[in-house]
């Protein structure tokens, strides 16, 4: 567990460099850049062709910078064939593909046990997520690589089954993440940029509906706590340092 009150420049690094292991250790611009222009000359030149499962590499190329530029939003299958002018079976095996290759990764809509559910498209991070420019995205995303690496180790440990959704319904209303644990909704996560606003009404609608065991909305601003988060009763606003530092 990293305290980030003791090592406050290693938050920093993360958050400008990535979590990849290259540029997060350097931790230097140039050097970045560079490694960043290496890997994708390497995703979109090498392994795309050595898959033999993308013959237009320029135009899968078009749609990595669309999922960039919009990541944590929907992605509507339909409406990205048609900007980029392909058949819609053909971006799903393109999404398909860069998901392979570690570019992005999708998250579900929970649909059970919510009224008037929406069943939606699939929400789209990237592995690296220095790549998204905007701040509220790239935080969105930040958060989203940090569960999905919890949800992966307390499976794999044999804590249970846990699994990363989120949330929407025909009211529009939205959380950005839900945890299930053997199927059943465990922790509900909302991300945000400030710590000084009041809890999302939607965090708190859902909170009611489905009767998670943590509820968080998980603040970028706000400065480490020596806290255990996972001994609040009730939804709160936590900082994201001392959260995060805490999943695994």
């Amino acid at each position: 567990m990293i305290k980030w009150s003791h090592a406050p420049y290693l938050w920093g690094n993360l958050w400008k460099f990535g979590g990849f292991p290259e540029p997060f250790l350097k931790a230097e611009e140039v050097f970045c850049n560079r490694w960043q222009n290496l890997k994708h000359e390497q995703l979109f030149r090498e392994d795309l062709r050595d898959l033999n499962k993308v013959s237009e590499v320029s135009r899968c190329e078009i749609l990595a910078e669309i999922l960039r530029v919009q990541a944590g939003q929907l992605v509507n299958f339909s409406i990205l064939a048609k900007k980029i002018q392909v058949a819609n079976t053909t971006i799903r095996r393109w999404v398909d593909v860069l998901e392979l290759l570690y570019y992005c990764f999708l998250i579900r809509p929970w649909t059970k046990n919510i009224a008037r559910s929406l069943l939606k498209e699939p929400k789209c991070y990237l592995w690296d997520f220095s790549l998204v420019e905007n701040k509220g995205q790239r935080f969105e995303n930040f958060v989203a690589l940090h569960l999905l690496k919890a949800v992966h180790y307390w499976t794999d440990t044999g804590l249970g089954n846990y699994k990363l959704y989120y949330l929407r319904d025909k009211e529009q209303r939205e959380v950005d993440f839900l945890i299930s644990k053997n199927d059943e909704p465990w922790m509900l996560v909302e991300a945000k940029l400030s710590g000084n606003t009041h809890i999302s009404k939607s965090l708190l609608h859902f909170q009611k509906q489905l009767n998670a065991k943590h509820v968080f909305q998980v603040a970028f601003d706000l400065p480490y706590v020596n806290k255990d988060c996972f001994k609040l009763k009730k939804p709160m606003i936590v900082p994201a340092k001392t959260l995060l530092s805490q999943l695994v």
